[in-house]
């Protein structure tokens, strides 16, 4: 389900990138949240991508990040990398909370999940260096 709400910077959220072209993102995959809520710009937010696959060659760009717990199915890992590098603003419609089945009013339960300051701090160095490149 969309979300209706710009998260906190630094939050793990799942972004739909269906009918993106490779070599950009274009499946489902967790994403960050790194860009505050601008009143000027409603129903955006820009994210980062999170890939599962380490990358051949790392780079300044790419932050390796630990979850604990791991996010729910189908994303069962305890690390990713965050690909910094790869900066989308992206509708709210792309994206929504991680969830990990229903309660019992048949409610959907979420992984509502915010990565600490020192993570949060790492990740917007490694888009300074992914910035820096161009």
């Amino acid at each position: 389900m969309a979300i209706k709400y710009h998260p906190e910077p630094g939050t793990i959220v799942i972004c739909d990138f269906k009918d993106f072209k490779a070599p950009e993102m274009t499946k489902k995959r967790p994403a960050i949240v790194v860009s505050p809520r601008f009143r000027d710009r409603p129903g955006l937010c820009t994210v980062v991508p999170c890939s599962t696959t380490r990358p051949t060659s790392i780079q300044p760009y790419h932050y390796e990040l630990v979850l604990f717990p791991s996010l729910p199915a189908p994303y069962y890992t305890s690390r990713c990398w965050v690909k910094c590098d790869m900066l989308y603003a992206v509708s709210f419609s792309r994206l929504s909370m991680p969830s990990f089945g229903r309660d019992s009013q048949n409610s959907r339960m979420y992984d509502v999940r915010v990565v600490s300051q020192g993570e949060f701090r790492d990740i917007r160095q490694c888009i300074i260096e992914g910035i820096a490149n161009i």
